[in-house]
């Protein structure tokens, strides 16, 4: 398969993932500004919820990624047993994770804005507290929605998911005046207008699920297949359901893991930052929102990669080195061009997001600094994508973990040069996790590993319900 081809599908697997994504950020940047009126205790509030949301999304990444992965694998292997046994597994993770976190957060939701909000009393804690009595049990709603992206997604539907997240915001744009200001709810109209939007659109999403010609096709074929082994596959059923669950959560649980330690590492750059100034954390906090606009197409490239590897894989196609120079290439150009953008516009990027004075010239400083770093940022985590897909996510949370401690020490010993120090810290760590990925990368050329995750395949998702008659030679 030619270069242009994969870079051609690559592109259009990730345009609509980065338009989805930035799409989710909006949503709590339209928040914001209308409970801006309400005064600060109100954006406090709803600051800390919408944090707390973000790192709840590393939760739900075990069964989205990994229905991706695994969906994507057995599109390529037109096995359409495989194809309903990852999708059933997304769904039981979904319906083990959810009470646990919807339930239990709704129960706790009180200490839990104490905690984000550092102990502090008064209005925000109040409010916070508001706002997680109806945004905590709705995320059994955002969660639903992540594996219905996900199984869309595999399926080979990047477009849909990004769809129905711009319909949520439009609602949200439209909902939010209503219930903050005409009903008079405050933050708690914000929780049930963004709740209200999202159920919208995740019913859209089920009317997607159901009209995929893909997966349409393979649960037809799964039922044929199956309709005549039903006696024998009844008591069965639950330790399929089981091993369902467990290979969802074996293959998205690295993705997860890398995903948490990076935002974890980012929130614990604070406490570092802290030690330079008042002035450069409120830099470091604005120049990091700005970062999204990038650092969201470095990953919606990730998430195009693993998609287009795992399918290839399933299809007993070992594409992954031509794959991932493509990557590069794509990812290394972002990464050019946020530099180059920063360097050029990092004072007036800083000036739109309204600062000013010493948090205006620090943030431009940052930014400036940053470039190497967003580089090196672009291609590992474009790259992982490729190890994602087939199958290698353990070894890259890991090295994940290792670089966001080191990032923290080299931090920390160099915070004496101030924010410039800490880019320098940043970039080395970073560069560290880039050649480890790059030895990772280097090992893809032993001999094509297509037979074994063919098999894998085979053996874990087909034989809880039986062999699958209408699986397709490969």
């Amino acid at each position: 398969m030619g270069a242009a081809e994969h870079r051609r599908d690559l592109v259009s697997l990730a345009y609509p993932v980065y338009l989805e994504l930035l799409a989710g950020v909006t949503a709590g940047i339209i928040n914001m500004v209308w409970v801006a009126r309400l005064g600060g205790g109100a954006v406090a509030a709803v600051a800390v919820a919408t944090n707390v949301e973000n790192l709840l999304l590393g939760v739900i990444l075990v069964a989205g990624s990994g229905t991706t992965v695994l969906v994507a694998r057995a599109r390529g292997a037109e096995d359409p047993a495989a194809m309903r046994s990852a999708v059933r597994g997304g769904w039981v993770l979904w319906a083990l994770v959810t009470p646990l976190v919807a339930i239990g957060g709704y129960l706790c939701r009180e200490p839990l804005a104490r905690l984000v909000l550092g102990g502090n009393g008064g209005d925000s804690l109040l409010l916070a507290t508001d706002y997680f009595s109806i945004a905590l049990p709705g995320i059994a709603v955002f969660f639903a929605t992540n594996v219905v992206d996900g199984i869309l997604k595999g399926a080979g539907d990047t477009r849909t998911p990004m769809k129905l997240a711009i319909l949520a915001n439009g609602l949200i744009l439209g909902l939010d005046p209503l219930f903050i200001l005409g009903f008079d709810l405050g933050v708690r109209g914000a929780a049930i207008a963004t709740v209200l939007s999202r159920t919208v659109a995740l019913i859209c999403g089920f009317v997607a699920l159901h009209r995929n010609g893909v997966l349409r096709q393979a649960a037809q074929a799964a039922q044929a297949a199956q309709a005549g082994q039903a006696a024998q596959a009844a008591p069965r059923r639950a330790g399929s359901l089981s091993a369902d669950a467990r290979r969802t959560a074996a293959t998205g649980l690295p993705m997860s893991a890398d995903f948490v330690a990076r935002m974890a590492g980012a929130l614990a750059l604070v406490a570092v930052v802290a030690r330079i100034g008042v002035s450069e954390v409120a830099a470091y906090g604005i120049a990091t929102k700005a970062m999204y606009v990038a650092t969201m197409a470095f990953y919606a490239l990730r998430q195009a990669a693993s998609i287009r590897t795992a399918h290839l894989l399933g299809a007993g196609r070992d594409e992954r080195r031509a794959i991932g120079r493509q990557v590069l290439l794509l990812a290394g150009s972002l990464g050019l061009m946020a530099l180059l953008t920063l360097l050029a516009a990092g004072p007036w990027i800083m000036r739109a997001f309204g600062s000013e004075g010493e948090v205006a010239e620090a943030g431009a400083l940052y930014l400036r600094c940053l470039g190497p770093y967003l580089v090196l940022l672009a291609c590992f985590i474009a790259m992982g994508g490729v190890f994602e897909g087939s199958g290698d996510s353990p070894a890259l949370a890991r090295i994940t973990v290792c670089g966001m401690a080191l990032q923290l020490a080299l931090a920390y010993a160099l915070s004496g040069l101030g924010l410039p120090g800490i880019c320098l810290a940043m970039a080395l760590a970073m560069a560290l996790q880039c050649a480890a990925i790059a030895r990772m990368y280097r090992r893809t050329e032993r001999p094509p590993a297509t037979d074994y995750d063919n098999s894998r395949l085979k053996t874990s998702v087909t034989e809880p319900d039986g062999p699958s008659p209408d699986r397709r030679p490969t």
